[in-house]
């Protein structure tokens, strides 16, 4: 069901001094603070809204909240830190004084914002960048000494979906992946999540070809996101639109799982973190020799 990893997978990370175990598959719970976010986009903008929501979610089974202040849907601007920073140190700084044993990731490509949420409180960078958009960002995150989480995008927010194109889109990113990876070594940064970006410069043949090839990247010896949910992937596939796609992301958000996923990156905790439970009894179910 899953390839061998050649490294033994990394099940813990050190998040600021707050420890993530990944001995099982965890919720990454989504919360942004954005007004144009495809699915929820101004929903937890207002302090209320975003102390309710995390709290929401960490009570749902969320082991990490991934707070994000700029919106990365197809067409989507950058915008720049000092806004991005307006929305989200805030936030982060509310939500560790109410639950200050929540392991907080900053979802930026900016260096300046990564560095100002890490002092807020934040364990964690994801970014969609691969820090190719601000030069500073991965030299930022080694000072930093937290997790990194590396995804693959072709291209920008603004371009991505215009015409992805991949020699093989599985061979392609575990190229991409390899050789990023000796340059985060380089500087220092050790802890690291893999992310094929799943709708990031990718049809959706694309998609679901890394979906069902998503155990290769294991080969790496790191733990994979899958960050599916309500995505286009979905909605395309069935013809419906991202507020209908509970069901199709939790029957994807299995599909990931049974190829290797270590986080689930959710906009719905709980249903994720039910189906990671019942994932779970599936893989500890008895199996019975063949039969004739």
């Amino acid at each position: 069901m899953q390839t061998p990893a050649v490294l033994p997978i990394t099940t813990t990370l050190n998040c600021a001094g707050k420890l993530l175990c990944l001995n099982q598959p965890v919720v990454m719970g989504i919360l942004n603070l954005t007004p144009d976010s495809f699915f929820d986009g101004g929903k937890f903008t207002q302090p209320d809204a975003c102390l309710q929501q995390a709290e929401k979610m960490l009570t749902e089974g969320a082991s990490l909240l991934d707070i994000g202040g700029m919106s990365s849907r197809p067409g989507a601007k950058l915008i720049q830190p000092h806004e991005e920073m307006r929305r989200v140190i805030p936030a982060i700084t509310a939500i560790k004084q109410r639950f200050p044993e929540a392991i907080i990731s900053i979802d930026t490509v900016w260096a300046t914002t990564a560095a100002e949420a890490v002092a807020a409180g934040a364990g964690m960078v994801n970014d969609i960048s691969a820090g190719s958009i601000d030069a500073q960002l991965l030299p930022t995150v080694a000072k930093l000494q937290v997790p990194y989480v590396l995804m693959h995008m072709q291209g920008t927010p603004q371009n991505m979906q215009q015409n992805p194109v991949y020699t093989h889109v599985v061979e392609d990113l575990l190229t991409f992946f390899t050789q990023k990876l000796a340059y985060l070594r380089s500087l220092g940064i050790t802890d690291v999540v893999l992310d094929p970006g799943f709708g990031f410069g990718k049809t959706v043949e694309q998609n679901f070809t890394l979906l069902k090839n998503l155990s290769v990247f294991r080969l790496l010896g790191l733990p994979v996101l899958a960050g599916i949910s309500r995505k286009s992937m979905i909605c395309r596939t069935l013809n419906i639109n991202p507020q209908q796609a509970l069901n199709g992301t939790t029957a994807l958000h299995s599909l990931a799982l049974l190829n290797g996923a270590n986080i689930l990156r959710a906009h719905d905790v709980q249903e994720a973190a039910e189906t990671i439970k019942l994932m779970t009894a599936y893989h500890h179910a008895t199996s019975y020799p063949s039969f004739p």
